[in-house]
């Protein structure tokens, strides 16, 4: 059996939830569901295993084997990509228990999206090789300078690369293998203010965590027949490069999934009281929300 596990690991927007100072602005501090990291998704493609199914060092004499070891829970292999590395990532990684990458997706260069990258440094040690990060040109040039010394030892230092550079080709998809099995991956070009952010699809979701519209013509066609859509909403006032959120749910009615997530979200939506003025089929997101769908 194998299955899509979606987690959303940041809700909030580039100055999360309080913002610095303990402003919390219109939510209320006492529902931790207002409290919000930067925007992040983790995706874990699963295939589970039957508690019988052992592995071939497992099939010892019970007798050579601890207590504890001889009742054993399911185990999942899994495939586990992370999309975006905010400031919050040590703390987003930590709380899901994740120690090992088989991608990172970066949507764009902002800084609440790439200022993560550095703790990356600790999970390629862990994994004994490079974390792979998958980003297109733009993305890139920015990247590399401000943190070109994850992807390139510098000369006469005794420190390492610890990341890989893939490159994204919109429209080009591609693919990312795990333990779990093959994730198919397609980018969606959106804009975003002076520049372009990416979202993606992945499976029947599509993740667009900065947008202000999508015109491109492949995105477009992208967004056909999903189930799930995380989408942008930073304000009830219009933004510049964000949608607010009467744009969003003109973009959700547009696109009609059969649900809609709405993420980044600054400090004036608290989430009860716009959890009451959202539509049946549209909710506020909250870190550590879960979605599961049917792998591919």
């Amino acid at each position: 059996m194998h299955k899509l596990v979606f987690t959303l690991l940041g809700t909030g927007s580039s100055g999360g939830v309080p913002r610095v100072g303990n402003q919390w602005g219109s939510c209320d501090p006492t529902n931790s569901k207002n409290r919000r990291r930067r925007c992040a998704l983790l995706v874990r493609r699963i295939k589970e295993r039957p508690i019988d199914e052992k592995r071939p060092e497992e099939k010892r004499p019970e007798e050579n084997r601890p207590e504890e070891n001889r009742i054993e829970k399911n185990r999942e292999a899994a495939t586990t990509l992370v999309i975006d590395t905010g400031a919050d990532l040590r703390e987003q990684l930590l709380s899901e228990h994740v120690t090992a990458l088989d991608g990172v997706l970066l949507t764009h260069s902002h800084a609440d999206h790439i200022f993560g990258l550095d703790d990356l440094r600790q999970l390629a040690m862990h994994m004994r090789k490079p974390a792979e990060v998958y980003m297109d040109q733009f993305t890139s040039n920015i990247v590399m300078q401000a943190f070109g010394y994850c992807f390139h030892q510098a000369e006469g230092s005794s420190y390492p690369a610890f990341c890989r550079e893939i490159r994204i080709e919109h429209p080009q998809p591609f693919s990312i293998n795990g333990l779990g099995g093959r994730v198919a991956v397609q980018s969606i070009l959106a804009e975003h203010g002076d520049i372009n952010a990416l979202g993606f699809r992945i499976a029947d979701l599509v993740y667009l965590p900065d947008a202000k519209r999508i015109t491109d013509a492949d995105s477009l066609t992208r967004l056909d027949n999903i189930d799930t859509l995380v989408v942008d909403a930073l304000r009830y006032k219009n933004h510049p490069t964000h949608m607010n959120v009467d744009e969003a749910l003109e973009f959700i009615a547009q696109v009609a999934p059969r649900r809609a997530i709405l993420t980044n979200m600054h400090s004036d939506l608290d989430f009860v009281q716009l959890s009451k003025k959202l539509p049946a089929g549209v909710e506020a997101g909250y870190d550590g929300l879960t979605i599961t769908l049917p792998a591919e």
